[in-house]
């Protein structure tokens, strides 16, 4: 498939106390359409900066963004903006959500503030609760965000993320904050998306994510050291050998 992310020698520099921190040196990869890829490293490699350099949330400092064969590194923040709200979604550790509206409400939400609707609301609820039945949390739909669980509230961003039906999808640690069994039902939803032909990318430092995913970058001092690449996870009878293979792969790169 045609590639959706192009890098291109990128660079980010952050200046603190007047001191250079090239936080990337010269990074370069692409991402193809279906793929499901997750950055690996060390804390403090750069694995946060580049997701939001690449997806347009944190600028370049030098190098080419290209996303759908448009280079966005140089574009205005209006033009950004537009970008991020359409054509890409988001998910954070911590799950964004405003607490004077239900599950359903803030799922919709970024659909209404598109300038490109299509659809009436009635469509656009429609389209969300399928959603949300698709990840299995469509009876809390009316639920506020503090009467569900961690791994059914992140399970709603990934719904909130995909209702303006973006070509990629950004994931930081989307993880991190949930325990085990939640952090199961989340990658179960992403893997599930992905299959259906939505383009990952996210930072992980969890094996047994990153094993689910198609391919891994590892991450170190703002350089890519290597990267691994993994058939479509079929099933949790091989994701065990998956893993093992990657934690071996990992160790070798110095995990």
């Amino acid at each position: 498939m045609e590639n959706i992310l192009d890098i291109k020698n990128l660079c980010k520099t952050y200046i603190i106390d007047k001191r250079q921190n090239n936080v990337l040196k010269n990074v370069n990869f692409s991402v193809a359409g279906g793929e499901m890829v997750a950055i690996m490293g060390p804390s403090g490699s750069g694995k946060s900066t580049l997701l939001y350099t690449v997806s347009g949330m944190d600028r370049a400092t030098a190098g080419e963004v290209r996303f759908c064969g448009r280079d966005i590194a140089g574009l205005r923040e209006k033009e950004l903006a537009s970008i991020r709200l359409n054509e890409m979604g988001f998910i954070f550790q911590q799950m964004y959500m405003l607490k004077n509206l239900t599950l359903l409400d803030n799922i919709i939400l970024p659909a209404f503030q598109s300038g490109k609707r299509t659809e009436s609301r009635k469509e656009t609820v429609r389209r969300a609760l399928a959603l949300m039945r698709r990840l299995g949390i469509a009876e809390t739909a009316d639920n506020g965000i503090n009467e569900v669980s961690g791994g059914q509230l992140q399970r709603a961003c990934i719904c909130r993320s995909m209702i303006n039906r973006p070509k990629m999808i950004f994931a930081d640690e989307p993880t991190g904050a949930l325990n085990r069994a939640a952090s199961g039902e989340v990658m179960e939803a992403l893997v599930k998306l992905n299959g259906d032909g939505t383009t990952v990318m996210l930072v992980t430092h969890d094996v047994r994510v990153a094993a689910k995913c198609t391919r891994v970058l590892y991450l170190v001092d703002g350089n890519i050291k290597g990267e691994y690449s993994l058939d479509r996870c079929s099933g949790p009878d091989k994701l065990r050998e998956r893993e093992r293979t990657l934690n071996n792969w990992l160790i070798e790169m110095g995990w």
